[in-house]
């Protein structure tokens, strides 16, 4: 079975400095048929203004995975990082027993446009930990490079839940693939370009709950940039 989650049917809010999209429930958007999928908590798209950001603020007991697309973030953390995020890297937090962080468009003139996801952890209260990293181009283009796992394999972010995530750029025409285990989920984002997902067509920001299905067959109808959940 696959579900669409159309982009425009998310939840928005627009305060000026931040554009936000939310698949599921978030703050001040609450919605009791999109709460969450398995372990994937949040998806949310931001757009975030020149010199504006996200003050200080607590998490615990999630892990969180942010990815810019265009722009770049300025973090800080109580961890002691402070690292700026640009296009095409990622970053992996684990909140575990507690974190406080701030996240900030550190440009005069460019907007920041990045994903924020949060995945529910298999064990709480771990101790808090950070990542970054930058997979270069020919490992996404027309393949699904792991990009974070429980077991950090072949140079993916660690991160401490039941999940992986791959991130693919298939150029127009080309079709990637992926097998789910008995039992296991997968959720597909569209962060640009539009595909095909077992010939369910979905375009920019759309998402996919897939269930029951053992083959995943990803064909692009146009560049495009995706990231896929394999859930447990």
């Amino acid at each position: 079975m696959i579900t669409v989650r159309k982009a425009n049917d998310r939840g928005h809010v627009d305060h000026g400095w931040l554009d936000a999209r939310h698949t599921f429930s978030f703050s001040s958007y609450q919605d009791p048929r999109h709460i969450h999928f398995r372990s994937l908590r949040v998806m949310n798209e931001d757009r975030v203004q020149p010199g504006k950001g996200f003050g200080t603020h607590p998490h615990d007991n999630m892990e969180i995975v942010t990815y810019v697309l265009e722009g770049a973030l300025e973090h800080r953390d109580s961890m002691g990082n402070g690292e700026v995020l640009r296009a095409g890297e990622f970053q992996r937090m684990s909140a575990g027993t507690g974190i406080t962080h701030s996240e900030f468009n550190p440009s005069d003139t460019d907007p920041v446009h990045l994903y924020q996801i949060w995945l529910f952890p298999k064990e709480k209260n771990i101790e808090p930990s950070y990542e970054q990293k930058l997979y270069p181009d020919e490992e996404v283009q027309d393949q699904l490079r792991l990009v974070a796992s429980p077991d950090a394999r072949d140079g993916a972010l660690r991160i401490a839940t039941d999940a992986k995530v791959y991130l693919s750029r298939p150029r127009s025409g080309a079709t990637v693939t992926h097998e789910l285990e008995a039992g296991r989920h997968a959720w597909l984002q569209v962060l640009r370009g539009a595909v095909s997902l077992n010939e369910t067509p979905l375009s920019t920001s759309d998402g996919a709950a897939i269930s029951d299905q053992t083959k995943l067959a990803i064909t692009a109808t146009e560049d495009a940039e995706i990231m896929l959940f394999d859930l447990a």
